[in-house]
Protein backbone atom coordinates (compact mmCIF):
# COMPACT_ATOMS: atom_id res chain seq x y z
CA UNK A 1 0.00 0.00 0.00
CA UNK A 2 1.39 3.38 -0.94
CA UNK A 3 1.65 5.95 1.87
CA UNK A 4 0.67 9.20 1.17
CA UNK A 5 2.64 12.24 2.89
CA UNK A 6 -0.22 15.50 2.94
CA UNK A 7 2.37 17.78 3.33
CA UNK A 8 3.98 16.95 0.02
CA UNK A 9 0.55 16.44 -1.62
CA UNK A 10 -2.39 18.50 -2.08
CA UNK A 11 -5.08 16.22 -1.21
CA UNK A 12 -7.75 18.03 -3.55
CA UNK A 13 -5.48 16.45 -6.79
CA UNK A 14 -6.03 12.75 -5.26
CA UNK A 15 -8.52 10.38 -6.54
CA UNK A 16 -11.85 11.05 -5.20
CA UNK A 17 -11.17 7.80 -2.97
CA UNK A 18 -7.86 8.75 -1.63
CA UNK A 19 -8.68 11.98 -0.72
CA UNK A 20 -11.52 10.84 1.43
CA UNK A 21 -9.40 8.80 3.33
CA UNK A 22 -6.86 11.63 3.80
CA UNK A 23 -9.24 13.35 5.52
CA UNK A 24 -11.16 10.70 7.37
CA UNK A 25 -7.42 9.75 8.66
CA UNK A 26 -7.12 13.68 9.68
CA UNK A 27 -10.40 13.54 11.60
CA UNK A 28 -9.43 10.65 13.32
CA UNK A 29 -6.22 12.07 14.04
CA UNK A 30 -7.25 15.71 15.29
CA UNK A 31 -9.91 14.16 17.65
CA UNK A 32 -7.16 11.85 19.25
CA UNK A 33 -4.48 15.23 19.55
CA UNK A 34 -7.29 17.23 21.37
CA UNK A 35 -8.72 14.10 23.33
CA UNK A 36 -4.92 13.96 24.64
CA UNK A 37 -5.32 17.37 25.76
CA UNK A 38 -8.75 16.86 27.48
CA UNK A 39 -8.27 14.46 29.89
CA UNK A 40 -5.31 15.40 32.10
CA UNK A 41 -7.81 18.64 32.50
CA UNK A 42 -10.66 16.71 34.02
CA UNK A 43 -11.07 16.45 37.48
CA UNK A 44 -13.66 14.26 39.65
CA UNK A 45 -16.70 15.49 38.56
CA UNK A 46 -15.79 15.83 35.28
CA UNK A 47 -14.22 12.38 35.06
CA UNK A 48 -17.53 10.56 36.10
CA UNK A 49 -19.38 12.61 33.96
CA UNK A 50 -17.28 11.68 31.24
CA UNK A 51 -17.74 7.77 32.10
CA UNK A 52 -21.51 8.06 32.60
CA UNK A 53 -22.03 9.03 28.66
CA UNK A 54 -19.61 6.62 27.15
CA UNK A 55 -22.17 3.99 29.39
CA UNK A 56 -24.75 5.42 27.17
CA UNK A 57 -23.35 4.37 24.10
CA UNK A 58 -24.90 1.13 23.90
CA UNK A 59 -28.86 2.00 24.71
CA UNK A 60 -28.59 5.27 22.74
CA UNK A 61 -27.42 3.16 20.17
CA UNK A 62 -29.77 0.07 20.43
CA UNK A 63 -32.69 2.42 20.14
CA UNK A 64 -31.32 3.91 17.29
CA UNK A 65 -30.89 0.75 15.40
CA UNK A 66 -34.21 -0.78 16.61
CA UNK A 67 -36.46 2.10 15.82
CA UNK A 68 -40.05 2.12 16.66
CA UNK A 69 -43.20 0.48 14.43
CA UNK A 70 -45.49 2.27 12.80
CA UNK A 71 -49.09 1.40 12.17
CA UNK A 72 -49.44 2.42 8.55
CA UNK A 73 -53.63 2.45 8.46
CA UNK A 74 -53.54 4.41 11.86
CA UNK A 75 -51.28 6.83 10.42
CA UNK A 76 -53.04 6.97 6.50
CA UNK A 77 -56.82 7.54 8.56
CA UNK A 78 -55.01 10.39 11.03
CA UNK A 79 -53.67 12.13 7.93
CA UNK A 80 -56.93 11.51 6.45
CA UNK A 81 -58.96 13.31 8.93
CA UNK A 82 -56.13 16.06 9.20
CA UNK A 83 -56.60 16.34 5.53
CA UNK A 84 -60.67 16.95 6.01
CA UNK A 85 -59.88 19.00 8.64
CA UNK A 86 -58.04 21.31 6.74
CA UNK A 87 -60.46 21.35 3.54
CA UNK A 88 -62.77 22.53 6.03
CA UNK A 89 -60.87 25.43 7.63
CA UNK A 90 -59.58 26.61 4.39
CA UNK A 91 -62.83 27.15 3.48
CA UNK A 92 -64.00 29.20 5.73
CA UNK A 93 -60.17 31.28 5.81
CA UNK A 94 -60.72 31.61 2.06
CA UNK A 95 -64.65 33.11 2.42
CA UNK A 96 -63.48 35.53 4.86
CA UNK A 97 -60.66 36.83 3.22
CA UNK A 98 -62.17 36.82 -0.14
CA UNK A 99 -65.49 38.22 0.72
CA UNK A 100 -63.74 40.94 3.57
CA UNK A 101 -60.66 42.09 2.12
CA UNK A 102 -60.87 40.97 -1.41
CA UNK A 103 -57.76 38.38 -1.05
CA UNK A 104 -59.27 35.24 -2.82
CA UNK A 105 -57.18 32.60 -2.71
CA UNK A 106 -55.55 33.58 0.65
CA UNK A 107 -52.37 31.35 1.57
CA UNK A 108 -51.86 31.23 4.98
CA UNK A 109 -48.57 29.20 5.12
CA UNK A 110 -45.82 30.47 7.32
CA UNK A 111 -43.94 31.49 4.36
CA UNK A 112 -46.14 33.66 2.82
CA UNK A 113 -46.62 37.33 2.88
CA UNK A 114 -50.55 37.31 2.02
CA UNK A 115 -50.66 37.30 6.15
CA UNK A 116 -48.77 40.37 6.31
CA UNK A 117 -50.53 41.70 3.40
CA UNK A 118 -53.79 41.59 5.12
CA UNK A 119 -53.05 42.77 8.66
CA UNK A 120 -50.78 45.29 8.08
CA UNK A 121 -51.79 46.97 4.76
CA UNK A 122 -55.34 46.10 4.25
CA UNK A 123 -56.66 46.48 8.23
CA UNK A 124 -53.89 49.07 9.05
CA UNK A 125 -52.82 47.27 12.36
CA UNK A 126 -49.41 48.68 13.56
CA UNK A 127 -47.13 46.21 12.35
CA UNK A 128 -45.46 43.68 14.84
CA UNK A 129 -41.98 43.26 14.44
CA UNK A 130 -39.05 40.78 14.93
CA UNK A 131 -35.57 41.86 14.21
CA UNK A 132 -36.95 44.93 12.53
CA UNK A 133 -39.12 43.31 10.24
CA UNK A 134 -42.61 43.33 10.08
CA UNK A 135 -44.11 39.22 10.93
CA UNK A 136 -46.83 37.38 11.53
CA UNK A 137 -45.15 34.04 13.40
CA UNK A 138 -47.13 32.53 16.11
CA UNK A 139 -46.55 34.67 18.90
CA UNK A 140 -47.20 37.78 16.58
CA UNK A 141 -50.70 36.24 15.65
CA UNK A 142 -51.92 35.54 19.37
CA UNK A 143 -50.78 39.76 19.65
CA UNK A 144 -53.25 40.10 16.66
CA UNK A 145 -55.86 38.21 18.49
CA UNK A 146 -56.24 41.56 20.52
CA UNK A 147 -58.23 43.41 17.66
CA UNK A 148 -61.79 42.12 16.58
CA UNK A 149 -61.25 42.82 12.98
CA UNK A 150 -58.66 40.26 12.99
CA UNK A 151 -59.75 37.70 15.66
CA UNK A 152 -61.72 34.66 13.41
CA UNK A 153 -58.67 35.50 10.58
CA UNK A 154 -55.93 35.26 13.07
CA UNK A 155 -57.75 31.97 14.69
CA UNK A 156 -58.06 30.04 11.60
CA UNK A 157 -54.63 30.44 10.70
CA UNK A 158 -53.28 29.75 14.07
CA UNK A 159 -55.68 26.29 13.77
CA UNK A 160 -54.30 25.26 9.88
CA UNK A 161 -50.75 26.42 10.48
CA UNK A 162 -50.75 23.55 13.87
CA UNK A 163 -52.65 21.03 11.93
CA UNK A 164 -50.21 21.73 9.19
CA UNK A 165 -47.10 20.77 11.64
CA UNK A 166 -48.94 17.66 12.87
CA UNK A 167 -49.47 16.63 9.08
CA UNK A 168 -45.63 16.68 8.39
CA UNK A 169 -44.60 15.04 11.51
CA UNK A 170 -46.93 12.15 10.16
CA UNK A 171 -45.38 12.47 6.99
CA UNK A 172 -42.31 12.09 8.13
CA UNK A 173 -40.17 9.23 6.12
CA UNK A 174 -40.23 5.80 7.69
CA UNK A 175 -37.59 3.15 6.64
CA UNK A 176 -38.75 -0.03 4.44
CA UNK A 177 -39.04 -2.27 7.21
CA UNK A 178 -41.52 0.04 8.28
CA UNK A 179 -40.00 1.43 11.46
CA UNK A 180 -39.05 5.35 12.20
CA UNK A 181 -35.86 5.93 13.43
CA UNK A 182 -34.04 8.69 15.41
CA UNK A 183 -30.84 9.56 15.81
CA UNK A 184 -29.70 10.13 19.83
CA UNK A 185 -27.35 12.53 20.26
CA UNK A 186 -25.93 11.83 24.72
CA UNK A 187 -23.82 14.88 24.53
CA UNK A 188 -26.30 17.54 22.78
CA UNK A 189 -26.93 19.60 25.54
CA UNK A 190 -25.24 21.18 28.00
CA UNK A 191 -27.61 19.31 31.14
CA UNK A 192 -26.71 16.11 30.05
CA UNK A 193 -30.33 16.20 28.47
CA UNK A 194 -30.81 13.85 25.15
CA UNK A 195 -31.97 15.42 21.76
CA UNK A 196 -32.73 13.62 18.86
CA UNK A 197 -32.84 14.63 15.11
CA UNK A 198 -32.75 12.64 11.72
CA UNK A 199 -31.39 9.25 11.89
CA UNK A 200 -27.88 8.63 9.78
CA UNK A 201 -29.98 7.91 6.77
CA UNK A 202 -31.92 10.69 6.52
CA UNK A 203 -34.84 9.13 7.74
CA UNK A 204 -37.45 9.90 10.87
CA UNK A 205 -36.80 13.01 12.98
CA UNK A 206 -37.33 14.01 16.66
CA UNK A 207 -38.75 11.49 18.58
CA UNK A 208 -38.97 13.29 21.91
CA UNK A 209 -41.28 15.67 21.53
CA UNK A 210 -43.79 14.01 19.57
CA UNK A 211 -47.61 15.50 21.33
CA UNK A 212 -49.67 13.01 22.07
CA UNK A 213 -52.25 13.41 19.18
CA UNK A 214 -49.56 12.13 17.01
CA UNK A 215 -48.72 9.20 19.25
CA UNK A 216 -50.56 6.67 18.06
CA UNK A 217 -49.36 6.09 15.25
CA UNK A 218 -46.27 4.40 17.20
CA UNK A 219 -47.02 0.44 18.05
CA UNK A 220 -45.45 -2.12 20.08
CA UNK A 221 -43.63 -5.35 17.98
CA UNK A 222 -46.02 -8.49 17.28
CA UNK A 223 -46.48 -10.21 20.86
CA UNK A 224 -45.11 -6.92 22.81
CA UNK A 225 -46.77 -4.13 24.73
CA UNK A 226 -45.52 -0.75 25.61
CA UNK A 227 -44.93 0.37 28.85
CA UNK A 228 -44.35 3.90 29.55
CA UNK A 229 -42.52 5.19 32.43
CA UNK A 230 -42.43 8.61 33.79
CA UNK A 231 -40.70 10.66 36.44
CA UNK A 232 -43.35 11.87 38.65
CA UNK A 233 -42.98 15.87 39.04
CA UNK A 234 -39.22 15.33 38.61
CA UNK A 235 -37.99 18.36 38.42
CA UNK A 236 -39.72 20.22 41.49
CA UNK A 237 -38.41 16.95 43.59
CA UNK A 238 -34.97 17.66 42.16
CA UNK A 239 -35.55 21.38 43.57
CA UNK A 240 -37.41 20.35 47.08
CA UNK A 241 -34.03 17.97 47.06
CA UNK A 242 -32.04 20.90 46.58
CA UNK A 243 -33.78 23.03 49.11
CA UNK A 244 -33.34 20.57 51.31
CA UNK A 245 -29.39 19.76 51.06
CA UNK A 246 -28.57 23.63 51.37
CA UNK A 247 -30.54 24.85 53.71
CA UNK A 248 -32.58 21.53 55.30
CA UNK A 249 -35.87 23.06 54.55
CA UNK A 250 -37.80 20.28 53.32
CA UNK A 251 -41.51 22.30 52.77
CA UNK A 252 -41.39 21.82 49.10
CA UNK A 253 -39.98 18.35 49.05
CA UNK A 254 -42.54 17.09 51.74
CA UNK A 255 -45.30 18.82 49.55
CA UNK A 256 -43.97 16.84 46.22
CA UNK A 257 -43.75 13.40 48.00
CA UNK A 258 -47.40 13.91 49.93
CA UNK A 259 -49.22 14.55 47.07
CA UNK A 260 -49.77 16.31 43.66
CA UNK A 261 -48.17 19.12 43.63
CA UNK A 262 -49.38 20.80 40.62
CA UNK A 263 -52.93 20.31 41.14
CA UNK A 264 -51.95 22.15 44.45
CA UNK A 265 -50.95 24.83 42.24
CA UNK A 266 -53.54 24.94 39.54
CA UNK A 267 -56.20 25.50 43.32
CA UNK A 268 -54.08 28.46 43.98
CA UNK A 269 -54.38 29.99 40.49
CA UNK A 270 -57.83 29.21 39.71
CA UNK A 271 -59.64 28.95 42.95
CA UNK A 272 -63.21 29.22 41.93
CA UNK A 273 -63.44 26.22 40.51
CA UNK A 274 -65.03 23.58 41.92
CA UNK A 275 -62.17 21.89 44.19
CA UNK A 276 -63.43 18.33 46.47
CA UNK A 277 -60.10 18.20 48.56
CA UNK A 278 -59.36 14.89 47.00
CA UNK A 279 -56.49 14.30 45.21
CA UNK A 280 -57.97 12.19 42.20
CA UNK A 281 -61.02 14.45 42.19
CA UNK A 282 -59.47 17.58 42.20
CA UNK A 283 -56.14 16.33 39.64
CA UNK A 284 -59.51 15.75 37.32
CA UNK A 285 -60.59 18.97 37.59
CA UNK A 286 -56.88 20.15 36.98
CA UNK A 287 -56.95 17.93 33.87
CA UNK A 288 -59.36 19.77 32.01
CA UNK A 289 -58.08 21.54 28.44
CA UNK A 290 -57.57 25.38 29.00
CA UNK A 291 -55.21 25.95 25.88
CA UNK A 292 -55.14 24.26 22.84
CA UNK A 293 -54.09 20.94 23.73
CA UNK A 294 -52.53 21.89 27.56
CA UNK A 295 -54.56 21.46 30.34
CA UNK A 296 -54.18 23.72 33.29
CA UNK A 297 -52.32 21.69 35.54
CA UNK A 298 -49.86 21.19 32.59
CA UNK A 299 -49.66 25.05 32.31
CA UNK A 300 -49.68 24.80 36.17
CA UNK A 301 -46.31 22.99 35.68
CA UNK A 302 -45.19 25.66 33.74
CA UNK A 303 -45.78 28.65 36.03
CA UNK A 304 -44.11 26.83 38.70
CA UNK A 305 -40.88 26.01 37.41
CA UNK A 306 -40.94 29.20 35.73
CA UNK A 307 -41.16 30.73 39.18
CA UNK A 308 -38.67 28.50 40.46
CA UNK A 309 -36.69 29.40 37.93
CA UNK A 310 -36.63 32.90 39.07
CA UNK A 311 -39.13 33.65 35.80
CA UNK A 312 -41.50 37.11 35.73
CA UNK A 313 -45.11 37.58 35.28
CA UNK A 314 -45.07 38.59 31.79
CA UNK A 315 -43.03 36.36 30.59
CA UNK A 316 -44.57 33.71 32.24
CA UNK A 317 -47.93 34.51 31.15
CA UNK A 318 -47.25 35.06 27.02
CA UNK A 319 -45.90 31.47 27.96
CA UNK A 320 -48.39 29.61 29.48
CA UNK A 321 -51.53 32.15 27.86
CA UNK A 322 -52.18 32.25 31.96
CA UNK A 323 -53.48 36.03 32.57
CA UNK A 324 -50.66 38.48 33.85
CA UNK A 325 -52.91 39.41 37.13
CA UNK A 326 -53.40 35.88 37.71
CA UNK A 327 -49.86 35.21 37.98
CA UNK A 328 -48.77 38.12 40.10
CA UNK A 329 -51.17 37.26 42.53
CA UNK A 330 -50.37 33.70 42.66
CA UNK A 331 -46.36 34.15 43.18
CA UNK A 332 -46.52 36.19 46.57
CA UNK A 333 -48.52 33.20 47.78
CA UNK A 334 -46.08 30.69 46.33
CA UNK A 335 -42.85 32.84 47.64
CA UNK A 336 -44.94 32.57 50.82
CA UNK A 337 -45.96 28.96 51.02
CA UNK A 338 -41.84 28.16 49.87
CA UNK A 339 -39.51 30.80 51.08
CA UNK A 340 -36.49 29.03 50.60
CA UNK A 341 -36.99 29.03 46.55
CA UNK A 342 -35.93 32.96 47.46
CA UNK A 343 -32.73 31.09 49.23
CA UNK A 344 -31.84 28.71 46.55
CA UNK A 345 -32.07 32.06 43.85
CA UNK A 346 -29.93 33.96 46.29
CA UNK A 347 -27.05 30.71 46.73
CA UNK A 348 -26.89 30.06 42.95
CA UNK A 349 -26.26 33.90 42.31
CA UNK A 350 -23.45 33.86 45.21
CA UNK A 351 -21.84 30.49 43.71
CA UNK A 352 -21.89 31.69 40.23
CA UNK A 353 -20.05 34.92 41.05
CA UNK A 354 -17.42 33.33 43.51
CA UNK A 355 -16.78 30.32 41.35
CA UNK A 356 -18.83 30.56 37.63
CA UNK A 357 -19.68 27.23 37.74
CA UNK A 358 -22.78 24.96 39.01
CA UNK A 359 -22.81 21.10 40.75
CA UNK A 360 -26.18 19.43 40.45
CA UNK A 361 -27.14 17.08 42.59
CA UNK A 362 -25.90 13.88 40.53
CA UNK A 363 -22.00 15.77 40.45
CA UNK A 364 -22.19 17.22 36.96
CA UNK A 365 -20.64 20.27 36.37
CA UNK A 366 -21.01 23.81 34.05
CA UNK A 367 -19.20 26.72 33.58
CA UNK A 368 -21.11 29.55 32.92
CA UNK A 369 -19.88 32.07 30.99
CA UNK A 370 -22.36 34.58 30.74
CA UNK A 371 -22.13 37.62 32.91
CA UNK A 372 -21.92 35.94 36.45
CA UNK A 373 -24.35 38.85 38.23
CA UNK A 374 -26.82 39.06 35.21
CA UNK A 375 -30.49 37.37 35.95
CA UNK A 376 -30.74 35.85 32.52
CA UNK A 377 -27.38 33.85 33.48
CA UNK A 378 -28.92 32.99 36.93
CA UNK A 379 -31.73 31.81 35.69
CA UNK A 380 -30.16 29.65 33.30
CA UNK A 381 -27.87 27.99 36.37
CA UNK A 382 -30.99 27.63 38.33
CA UNK A 383 -32.81 25.26 35.61
CA UNK A 384 -29.38 23.69 34.96
CA UNK A 385 -29.65 22.20 38.49
CA UNK A 386 -33.16 20.54 37.93
CA UNK A 387 -32.81 19.70 34.04
CA UNK A 388 -28.87 18.08 34.95
CA UNK A 389 -30.12 16.09 37.90
CA UNK A 390 -33.31 14.73 36.01
CA UNK A 391 -30.93 13.74 33.43
CA UNK A 392 -28.83 11.68 35.53
CA UNK A 393 -31.97 10.24 37.11
CA UNK A 394 -33.71 9.38 34.04
CA UNK A 395 -30.60 7.72 32.35
CA UNK A 396 -29.25 5.77 34.89
CA UNK A 397 -32.46 4.16 34.81
CA UNK A 398 -32.58 3.77 31.26
CA UNK A 399 -28.80 1.76 31.71
CA UNK A 400 -30.02 -0.08 34.24
CA UNK A 401 -32.78 -1.43 32.17
CA UNK A 402 -30.69 -2.12 29.01
CA UNK A 403 -28.00 -4.23 31.46
CA UNK A 404 -30.71 -6.12 33.03
CA UNK A 405 -32.10 -7.30 29.67
CA UNK A 406 -35.71 -7.96 30.77
CA UNK A 407 -37.03 -5.29 28.21
CA UNK A 408 -36.11 -3.41 24.87
CA UNK A 409 -36.08 0.43 25.27
CA UNK A 410 -37.69 1.77 22.16
CA UNK A 411 -37.67 5.68 22.55
CA UNK A 412 -35.68 8.37 25.63
CA UNK A 413 -38.49 10.71 25.84
CA UNK A 414 -36.28 13.60 28.71
CA UNK A 415 -38.43 12.76 31.65
CA UNK A 416 -39.62 9.38 30.45
CA UNK A 417 -38.58 5.69 28.74
CA UNK A 418 -40.94 3.87 26.55
CA UNK A 419 -40.08 0.54 26.66
CA UNK A 420 -41.88 -3.07 25.49
CA UNK A 421 -42.01 -6.69 26.69
CA UNK A 422 -43.37 -9.77 26.50
CA UNK A 423 -47.29 -8.67 26.59
CA UNK A 424 -47.77 -12.44 28.43
CA UNK A 425 -45.20 -11.59 30.98
CA UNK A 426 -46.86 -8.21 31.85
CA UNK A 427 -46.83 -8.23 35.75
CA UNK A 428 -43.49 -9.82 35.95
CA UNK A 429 -41.72 -7.21 33.81
CA UNK A 430 -43.41 -4.73 35.39
CA UNK A 431 -42.37 -5.08 38.84
CA UNK A 432 -38.61 -5.61 37.83
CA UNK A 433 -38.53 -2.47 35.91
CA UNK A 434 -39.59 -0.23 38.43
CA UNK A 435 -37.52 -1.83 40.56
CA UNK A 436 -34.60 -0.62 38.03
CA UNK A 437 -35.53 2.73 37.69
CA UNK A 438 -35.23 3.47 41.09
CA UNK A 439 -31.82 5.67 41.28
CA UNK A 440 -31.54 6.33 45.27
CA UNK A 441 -29.51 9.62 46.23
CA UNK A 442 -28.23 10.05 49.45
CA UNK A 443 -28.68 13.69 50.59
CA UNK A 444 -27.00 15.68 53.40
CA UNK A 445 -28.93 14.83 56.72
CA UNK A 446 -29.62 11.50 56.60
CA UNK A 447 -32.10 11.91 53.81
CA UNK A 448 -32.95 9.40 50.82
CA UNK A 449 -34.07 10.91 47.73
CA UNK A 450 -35.89 8.67 45.23
CA UNK A 451 -38.29 9.99 42.54
CA UNK A 452 -41.00 7.44 41.69
CA UNK A 453 -42.15 6.53 38.45
CA UNK A 454 -45.61 6.25 37.28
CA UNK A 455 -46.32 3.60 34.45
CA UNK A 456 -48.85 3.36 31.61
CA UNK A 457 -49.56 -0.20 29.55
CA UNK A 458 -50.79 -0.26 26.00
CA UNK A 459 -49.75 -1.45 22.21
CA UNK A 460 -49.45 1.86 20.88
CA UNK A 461 -47.89 5.29 22.16
CA UNK A 462 -51.00 7.35 22.26
CA UNK A 463 -53.25 8.06 25.35
CA UNK A 464 -56.31 5.79 26.04
CA UNK A 465 -59.74 6.69 24.98
CA UNK A 466 -63.04 5.26 23.39
CA UNK A 467 -61.19 5.70 19.96
CA UNK A 468 -57.80 4.34 21.05
CA UNK A 469 -58.51 1.59 23.26
CA UNK A 470 -55.18 -0.04 22.48
CA UNK A 471 -53.60 3.26 24.05
CA UNK A 472 -51.92 3.77 26.83
CA UNK A 473 -53.40 3.25 30.08
CA UNK A 474 -52.51 3.71 33.85
CA UNK A 475 -51.22 0.07 35.49
CA UNK A 476 -52.74 -0.58 38.27
CA UNK A 477 -51.76 -4.40 39.08
CA UNK A 478 -53.55 -5.67 35.69
CA UNK A 479 -55.26 -5.05 32.53
CA UNK A 480 -57.78 -7.18 31.00
CA UNK A 481 -57.74 -5.39 27.39
CA UNK A 482 -56.40 -7.65 24.57
CA UNK A 483 -54.78 -6.33 21.52
CA UNK A 484 -56.97 -4.80 18.84
CA UNK A 485 -56.81 -6.80 15.00
CA UNK A 486 -54.75 -4.83 12.64
CA UNK A 487 -56.30 -2.99 10.13
CA UNK A 488 -55.47 -3.33 6.37
CA UNK A 489 -54.69 -0.17 4.73
CA UNK A 490 -57.36 -0.74 1.86
CA UNK A 491 -60.04 -0.89 4.88
CA UNK A 492 -59.76 2.69 5.48
CA UNK A 493 -62.37 5.13 4.22
CA UNK A 494 -61.38 8.24 2.80
CA UNK A 495 -63.06 11.22 3.59
CA UNK A 496 -63.26 15.04 1.80
CA UNK A 497 -61.89 15.34 -1.41
CA UNK A 498 -58.92 17.07 -0.68
CA UNK A 499 -60.00 20.10 -2.90
CA UNK A 500 -58.60 22.56 -1.30
CA UNK A 501 -55.10 20.87 -0.01
CA UNK A 502 -54.42 19.67 -4.03
CA UNK A 503 -55.55 23.33 -5.13
CA UNK A 504 -52.95 25.11 -2.43
CA UNK A 505 -50.19 22.10 -3.55
CA UNK A 506 -50.81 19.76 -0.89
CA UNK A 507 -49.51 19.54 2.56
Amino acid sequence: MKIIHTNEINPEDLPAFDRELCYNGLDCVITAEVLSVLLPQLDNHTTATYSFSRSLQGPALEMRLRGVKIDPARRARVLDEYYDLVDRLDANLERLCGEGWGMWEFNWRPNSKDPLELFYNRMQIPAIKKAGRPTCDRDALEKLESYFIALPIVRHIILLRDIWKKIQVLKTEIDPDGRMRTSYNIAGTNTGRFSSSFSEFGTGGNLQNIEDSLRSVFIADEGMKFGYFDGEQIQSRIVGAMEWNLFQDGLYLDSCESGDLHTTVAKLCWPELPWTGKVKQDKEIAEQPFYRHYTRRFMCKKIGHGTNFDGKAPEISRQTKIEQKVIEEFQPKYHTAFPAHRRWKEWTQQELIDHGYIVDLSGRKRYFFGRRNDAATVREALAYQAQATEAHIVNSGMLNVWRERNALLSMQQHDAVLIQFPEDREEETLEIIKKQLRVPMQLEHGREFIVPFGCKTGWNFGSYSKDNVDGLKDWEGGDERVRGPAVSLLDRVIRGSRKQSRKRGGL
